[in-house]
Parts: structure tokens; C-alpha cells; sequence
């Protein structure tokens, strides 16, 4: 018998990975110190109807994204996560809006102006944004409804990085994102982004960055339901 102290891990399930188990959540006894990798393999090994999709997951380690070679130790909060449904300058001052105001993940419904309204400044020569509304086609299926799932202890970090990330490349940037879960019917909105920048050339590309990040990053699943079944999006699970 091995003399090399063990941890047990409950490591969180969303969207197709749930589904395929039919549960939020595995318990996984890992040796203490084991890596990303080693879990992922123990995952694979003890959930075979998962190991198609692993390829395409990535594993959150207390809400942030970690690398295959990064240990885990208990207690950690382990999820694994599908792919995810995209003059002078001066810097934005004391008149800037608050987090809460810029990074909201809501079961209610969504108001584009209230996030133009967090991202203006007395800076702000442009201002961009971005809305993602339900459409009735989807890759030739007749849709009825949308349904959101999300793991929102990690999305508000997610968009605060993101968001981050775009002001420090562009000085005077101010980026805001409200996303919505639940079912949502045909026109509503699931998602509005916008941007400012000093700049108009700055603001639009401010918020296509931030839509393609929030596409790849923000652990944010939509199940399609359609008049022939459902499936899920993104790519993967």
C-alpha cells in the first residue's frame, strides 16, 4: 500500500458534462499534490462517457483558469469547464462606474442603456456596444427557446480579467458586460457589451475583443432547444 497522503476532490459539472453524468458534481481521490493532468486522466478513467469531451475542457482551480502542470490540493473548489458559448488622453478618474455596475450575470431582463451608462466618462470620445439577441434560426433549425447556464462564482472574475486586459492595452478604455441566464424566448436579449474609449477606432475594437473573449472565457453555457430536440453550445459536451 502506497504511503503517499491522498486528498478527495469534488470537482463541479455544467452544461453537456452534467447532462452526460446526470449530476453536478464527482468526487475524485487524487494523491496530494497531483496535477491538472493527473486529474483529468482520473476523471477520463473513472467517467469513460467523458473522456471524448476532456480534450475540449478546462479546469478552474478556485474560480481561475489553471494549466495542465499546476498541483491541486484540498480544499480547492475544482470545476471542470466545456468550451463557453461573442488633447491629452486621460484615464478614466473618480467618475468611473462601479464593478457592479459593469459585470452582471442576471436572471432578469437586460438593459442596454444601463451598460452604455457604466462605461461613459468624461474621456470616452466613442462609445460602442455590442447586444445578442434570440433568433429563430440556427444552423437550419427552427428555434423556440434558449436556456443559459452558468458557473457565476467564477463568470464576474472572468469578465473583471477580461475587462482588465482591455484597459490596460488601451489607456482611457472602459469596458462593461451583462449577461443573462435562465430561458429566454425569441428576441430577448442574452448579452450587451459595451466599450468607450478615447477614440472611436479604440471603442470598436474594445468591443470585439470583448466579445470574443467572453465567447472563449466566461463559463457561460446556452442549450438550443429547437422543434427537432436541444443541444448544447459551445463546442464539445
Amino acid at each position: 500500500m502506497s504511503d503517499v497522503p491522498r486528498v478527495t476532490l469534488t470537482v463541479l459539472l455544467f452544461a453537456g458534462l452534467r447532462d452526460r453524468l446526470r449530476r453536478e458534481s464527482i468526487s475524485i481521490e487524487l494523491p496530494r499534490g497531483a496535477t491538472v493532468r493527473a486529474l483529468l486522466e482520473h476523471v477520463a478513467a473513472a467517467h469513460p462517457e467523458l473522456a471524448s469531451s476532456l480534450a475540449h475542457c478546462r479546469v478552474a482551480v478556485d474560480h481561475a483558469f489553471a494549466t495542465d502542470d499546476e498541483t491541486i490540493d484540498a480544499p480547492a473548489e475544482v470545476a471542470l469547464i466545456p468550451p463557453v458559448s461573442g488633447g491629452s488622453d486621460g484615464a478614466p478618474d473618480d467618475d468611473a462606474a462601479s464593478d457592479a455596475a459593469r459585470f452582471v450575470l442576471t436572471d432578469a431582463p437586460l438593459d442596454p442603456a444601463r451598460v452604455i451608462d457604466a462605461v461613459a466618462h468624461r474621456h470616452a470620445g466613442g462609445i460602442t456596444s455590442f447586444i445578442g439577441n434570440v433568433r429563430r434560426r440556427s444552423m437550419g433549425k427552427s428555434i423556440d427557446h434558449l436556456e443559459y447556464e452558468a458557473y457565476p462564482e467564477m463568470v464576474l472574475t472572468v469578465m473583471r480579467e477580461i475587462a482588465a486586459a482591455i484597459e490596460r492595452e488601451t489607456p482611457g478604455a472602459r469596458v462593461a458586460i451583462h449577461h443573462r441566464v435562465g430561458r429566454l424566448g425569441i428576441g430577448e436579449t442574452a448579452v450587451v457589451i459595451a466599450a468607450s474609449a478615447p477614440h472611436r477606432a479604440e471603442a470598436f475594437a474594445a468591443c470585439r475583443a470583448a466579445i470574443e473573449a467572453l465567447k472563449r472565457d466566461v463559463p457561460i453555457w446556452k442549450r438550443e432547444v429547437s422543434d427537432d430536440g436541444e443541444t448544447w453550445y459551445g463546442r464539445g459536451p
